[in-house]
């Protein structure tokens, strides 16, 4: 159960990162104004909460595994989104860093 709430939180904190930045991006980039860059900042904000629900107490292995979820979850984001089409290195790449993740989180340690 750990790590399948573990990978929901990692999930939702992807929404919530990516959709800011997002939000601001549409808001700057995109002339779109600051009702975006208010919802994007706040989006922003609920990311470094649920970051803190993370099963695990270290914040150095939480950020860092969570770098390789931000990566997929960005590919992902600007295919359904903006209707980006990555190529097989852009896949390439994802699955190594999501392997990262795999090894940075749930891999054996003693204790």
């Amino acid at each position: 159960m750990t790590v399948a709430r573990s990978l929901l939180l990692f999930v939702a904190a992807a929404l919530a990162e990516i959709g800011g930045a997002w939000l601001v991006w549409q808001g700057v980039r995109e002339h779109r104004g600051w009702v975006w860059i208010g919802a994007g900042i706040a989006a922003l904000g609920v990311y470094g909460f649920v970051a803190t629900l993370q099963p695990d107490a270290h914040f150095g292995r939480i950020l860092a595994a969570y770098g390789g979820v931000f990566v997929a979850g960005s590919l992902l984001w600007g295919m359904v989104v903006d209707g980006y089409r990555p190529d097989r290195w852009d896949v390439a790449g994802a699955l190594v860093c999501l392997a990262g993740v795999a090894l940075i989180m749930y891999a054996p340690r003693p204790g």
